[in-house]
């Protein structure tokens, strides 16, 4: 391709498989360096015209039972959720390849990379990601800007995020700790994992049934309704707000939902989890800003957070007609 001969070795060109790997990638100001992300790489908005490598083998607009459907059986049959365009990543002919072995349903798998990988002239090399926690996702960064030839940019940006987790858990200090169920899928529901205790507790909230540093595990009904949440934020993995909206919606015939003290006091948030809670990158910092908005809305205010991230529920019985 035109432009890539005489580069610079600690300028490589990157492929990002990975939506927060991109943002990270942008966020260094490598953004001109990246040759082509996955179809899912949405921010900020110019990644979106870069060349797609992957595409989703799951149904468009399914709801999440149908999904946790879909991903059962195709896990049960070793097939995977993605495809990867292998000649165009053959033609793009990354440096760096920056991909994930962490989750099988979040992304394509890195067996699958490698495989492509072995046609590439250059021999790339091949970064996995694998965070578990904010402290992995800082190291991340640290790690993509030492193999891009920026490492004071990234000591740069980590102190920035490191900075605005302190001044948030410094703005919480001292205030009730309500009791918080993070739901990462509604049907069946799931709940929060890896970072995400880690971002309530920043937060200023205590993190319900959650399994920190690990994979997120199905709940049951009973363990929800005994746990007895004060505040449900329900942030599907892969879902933007009106899909969110669209899946809580769908947990009204349910009347062990229904039954919540949460939702009938009006604690009930919707959030854009593809964006944020979701994706392990720097807006990980604006996620547990957004959390914090909701479990104090008398200091924050949940209008504080962006509109298009975080919408409160009504109650079925309050809502206005």
């Amino acid at each position: 391709m035109a432009g890539r001969i005489g580069r610079v070795v600690n300028e490589p060109w990157i492929v990002s498989l990975l939506p927060s790997a991109t943002e990270i990638v942008y966020a260094l100001g490598l953004g001109d360096r990246l040759a082509g992300v996955t179809h899912e790489c949405d921010y900020p908005p110019q990644a979106r015209a870069l060349p797609h490598l992957t595409k989703s083998a799951l149904p468009p607009a399914a709801g999440p039972a149908e999904i946790d459907r879909h991903v059962r059986a195709s896990l049960h049959q070793g097939s995977s959720l993605y495809a990867l365009d292998a000649a165009l990543l053959e033609r793009l002919a990354p440096d760096l390849i920056i991909t994930q072995e962490l989750c099988a349903v979040c992304a394509v798998s890195y067996e699958i990379v490698a495989r492509a990988a072995k046609r590439l002239r250059g021999d790339p090399r091949i970064v996995s990601l694998e965070p578990s926690s904010l402290e992995d996702v800082y190291a991340n960064i640290l790690t993509v800007a030492e193999l891009t030839g920026r490492p004071d940019a990234g000591a740069a940006l980590v102190a920035r995020l490191r900075a605005r987790a302190a001044a948030l858990a410094a703005r919480v200090a001292g205030r009730p700790r309500f009791r918080a169920l993070v739901l990462e899928w509604t049907d069946p529901p799931m709940s929060g994992g890896h970072w995400t205790p880690g971002l309530v507790e920043l937060a200023g909230g205590e993190a319900l049934l959650a399994n920190p540093g690990a994979n997120s595990r199905v709940l049951s009904w009973d363990e929800i309704t005994a746990a007895a949440p004060d505040v449900i934020l329900v942030a599907p993995c892969g879902f933007d707000l009106p899909a969110t909206l669209k899946a809580i919606a769908e947990l009204a015939g349910n009347e062990r939902w229904r039954s919540l003290g949460a939702l009938a006091a009006g604690r009930v948030y919707a959030i854009d989890g593809n964006a944020y809670v979701n994706r392990p990158g720097p807006r990980l910092i604006d996620s547990a800003e957004i959390f914090a908005s909701a479990l104090y809305d008398d200091l924050f205010g949940a209008a504080s957070a962006d509109a298009s991230a975080l919408r409160r529920i009504e109650h079925p019985a309050t809502a206005p007609t």
